[in-house]
């Protein structure tokens, strides 16, 4: 691919299932967009980083999606669902719950990049109480933690906001949540401290 081409940077991955995992068939059809000498980027919410001619981007996105790759825009956006690494048993850990969930949410506009992480077990695998906004499946229920921050010294684990949802509730819930960050947070202002700086009970209205 020539250096003269227009490139748009965008987020893949293998869709949401237990963890972050490629068949050959996808990393083929990843390879064919990609110079010898180019590198992959994976990042840590199990997303890969590819740049793609924009002029044959629809195409190639529709090219992916026939592999079962799902793509993703990048910047300020909320993130594909982190998802737990080696739990099995699609049912058991409400795998079909957290597809629905990312369906919902992932791609849409936010003041800054919010992480998501569900996890089908108090084991908390997907670490979602050190992501912005985390879910915990708890028997056939889900708590939901908002305000985790997982980096720096400052690091600190999210609050236990809602327990007890059902599939439908913890839908409602974060998507309202999502859409009060994007109208109320500031312009790359972290939603750790969004949360902090709003009245709580903003979140559960």
């Amino acid at each position: 691919m020539g250096n003269d081409v227009k490139k748009v940077k965008i987020a893949i991955n293998g869709g949401i299932g237990f963890g972050a995992k490629l068949n050959s068939k996808q990393l083929v059809t990843i390879s064919k967009y990609m110079d010898e000498d180019e590198e992959l980027e994976l990042t840590t919410f199990q997303q890969l980083y590819i740049e793609i001619p924009a002029e044959k981007q629809e195409e190639i996105i529709a090219e992916f999606k026939e592999v079962g790759l799902e793509s993703y825009p990048v910047g300020n956006f909320v993130k594909s669902l982190r998802t737990c690494n080696f739990c099995k048993g699609e049912e058991e850990v409400g795998m079909p719950v957290a597809k629905e969930l990312n369906r919902r949410i992932a791609g849409k506009p936010v003041p800054f990049t919010l992480k998501v992480a569900y996890t089908g077990c108090p084991i908390g695998c997907g670490e979602p109480m050190l992501s912005d906004i985390g879910v915990m499946k708890i028997r056939d229920h889900y708590n939901l933690y908002v305000g985790g921050k997982a980096k720096g010294k400052d690091a600190e684990v999210g609050i236990l906001l809602l327990e007890n949802l059902t599939p439908e509730k913890l839908y409602d819930a974060v998507e309202k949540i999502i859409a009060l960050y994007s109208q109320m947070g500031k312009k790359r202002e972290a939603f750790h401290k969004f949360v902090k700086r709003i009245d709580r009970s903003l979140l559960i209205s």
